[in-house]
């Protein structure tokens, strides 16, 4: 910031975009999770017959199972290890208290949410709506739970 309070840009460094990647990829996947989960499905289960519903939900899953493969899991990947590079983490790093133990806890739930996910999607595909529900469900709070250990990671 200059004296007057203006971010400098200067201040702009390839680390702040690719913060600025690794937040955006995280608000774009639990938003869309939540835009499906509170706005979709109950508009396509008022408006839609069954058939048609099972039509536009599935075309709505399979899109948003296709972004997070080809887009939101190369990019939080890449921009994940490139900070942690940048950081100087390490693998020891994830066992200590403060930082590395939340971002040991992040990493873990990141991983059992894009399992939950990637079974709700063969759930779905199975003709299996109840897991398939119950699998959504688990997903979407472990991904708000993502987003609530990466706010507790102490600014270092």
């Amino acid at each position: 910031m200059d004296r007057y309070g203006a971010l400098e840009v200067s201040a702009m460094t390839w680390w702040t975009v690719a913060r600025f990647l690794h937040v955006l990829g995280a608000a774009v996947w639990v938003g869309g999770q939540l835009t499906v989960s509170l706005v979709v499905l109950p508009l396509a289960r008022r408006l839609l017959d069954e058939e048609r519903r099972g039509q536009v939900l599935t075309a709505v899953g399979r899109r948003f199972g296709l972004l997070t493969v080809a887009v939101f899991l190369p990019v939080q990947l890449a921009t994940g290890v490139a900070i942690a590079w940048h950081k100087g983490l390490t693998w020891a790093t994830l066992a200590e208290p403060g930082y590395g133990r939340i971002l040991a806890a992040k990493l873990a739930l990141f991983c059992a949410v894009m399992v939950a996910a990637a079974a709700h999607g063969w759930a779905s595909g199975a003709g299996r709506p109840v897991l398939a529900r119950t699998l959504a469900m688990a997903s979407l709070a472990g991904s708000l739970g993502v987003v609530l250990l990466a706010t507790a990671l102490p600014v270092t």
